[in-house]
């Protein structure tokens, strides 16, 4: 059933723009699919969307844009979005990576996952004005077994204020529901706690910010503020290569006292996450598995799959790793994950990484 909508507002050429930031893995190119189609089918809008991103490899950067336009109104154009009505964030940890919020101004609502309130993402953004709208979707992706993309659907369409959250269901029927029967009811649920726990907050402009936001201190190289000679500073490594904003809730914990030190994990492990040093086992010089660096682990838990002792089980990650959530948290969590006792980060394990500086400035 179409529903005949108005634009809340529009850019010079007529356009409503929705920018979608995320990495492989998170379901951000289907969330754009999805939210193209539905202004087409039943909004009775004009509307475009197409996604940009490099090797289909989860953990490497997505980008999905969408445009509305009324009935009398073509979209003519097919480049990317650079100034959105709504940016959708889908991991906090993008956040000072790339320039997720580049082209935001103070009418852009920003759609975050996050366990964070609008004033602190305010803060770790250094957003000089605009509307925040923080959701957990990774709690309640974990909690209802659907996917984030979903979770982040509710709560950009309530963010548009003109998206009826019907609208939203008929479309995941519609896409989902003929693929994947199983999954559309857990779709379902994930969408509407999307669309009604979502917390909003309008910041007025932030005098110590000034005139300057995030996006225009981060910005990417291009001719004019490019190094002499082109040099790129970030050589042959992808030490820096940061995935722990492509995991979904969980990691592998690892129990040393069961490992066997077969290397299945170093072996299935695409990501080149273990760390196996010279050392003893059995009495016997061996090659000694000493744990994952978790800057690279992407959560996929292939290695959990594939340990034969199981040294390598599938834990969550924020009762692990996320200090900021362990610390809001304390009382909820018990004595042996209390901020103190918590044995991991995402630097972890690597010797060499321990005594060396990360290029990009991460650890020192």
């Amino acid at each position: 059933m179409e529903h005949q909508v108005t634009l809340p507002c529009t850019n010079e050429n007529g356009y409503y723009e929705i920018r979608l930031e995320s990495i492989g893995g998170l379901g951000a190119n289907l969330c754009g699919k999805m939210l193209g189609e539905l202004g087409a089918v039943y909004l009775d809008l004009n509307a475009a969307s197409f996604s940009s991103y490099g090797s289909e490899k989860r953990g490497s950067p997505v980008k999905a844009f969408i445009r509305y336009s009324h009935k009398d109104t073509e979209i003519g154009i097919n480049s990317p979005v650079e100034s959105p009505d709504i940016l959708g964030l889908f991991h906090e940890a993008m956040i000072g990576k790339s320039a997720v919020t580049a082209g935001v101004t103070e009418d852009t609502k920003i759609v975050i996952n996050t366990d964070m309130s609008p004033e602190q993402i305010r803060e770790k953004l250094r957003l000089h004005a605009g509307t925040i709208y923080c959701i957990d979707a990774l709690k309640i992706a974990m909690e209802e077994k659907t996917r984030i993309n979903m979770v982040m659907l509710g709560a950009i369409a309530r963010a548009s204020e003109f998206i009826p959250i019907n609208t939203v269901f008929d479309i995941a029927k519609e896409t989902i529901g003929k693929k994947y029967p199983s999954m559309l009811d857990a779709n379902l649920t994930g969408i509407g706690r999307g669309y009604d726990e979502v917390t909003e907050q309008y910041f007025s402009p932030k005098e110590e910010y000034g005139k300057v936001c995030y996006q225009e201190i981060q910005n990417e190289w291009g001719y004019e503020n490019a190094p002499i000679g082109g040099v790129n500073p970030c050589f042959g490594s992808t030490v820096s290569n940061d995935l722990s904003a492509s995991r979904e809730g969980y990691i592998p914990l690892f129990i040393k006292e069961r490992c066997i030190n077969c290397g299945l994990c170093d072996t299935t492990c695409p990501d080149m996450v273990f760390q196996f040093a010279r050392g003893e086992y059995k009495g016997k010089e061996a090659m000694v598995n000493m744990g994952l660096d978790y800057h690279h682990c992407k959560g996929c838990l292939r290695c959990v799959e594939v340990c034969p002792t199981k040294a390598l089980v599938k834990g969550v990650e924020r009762e692990h790793l996320n200090p900021e959530f362990v610390m809001r948290n304390q009382e909820l969590l018990p004595e042996h994950l209390q901020y103190e006792n918590v044995g991991a980060n995402s630097y972890v394990t690597s010797e060499s990484y321990l005594t060396e500086q990360r290029v990009d400035g991460g650890l020192v």
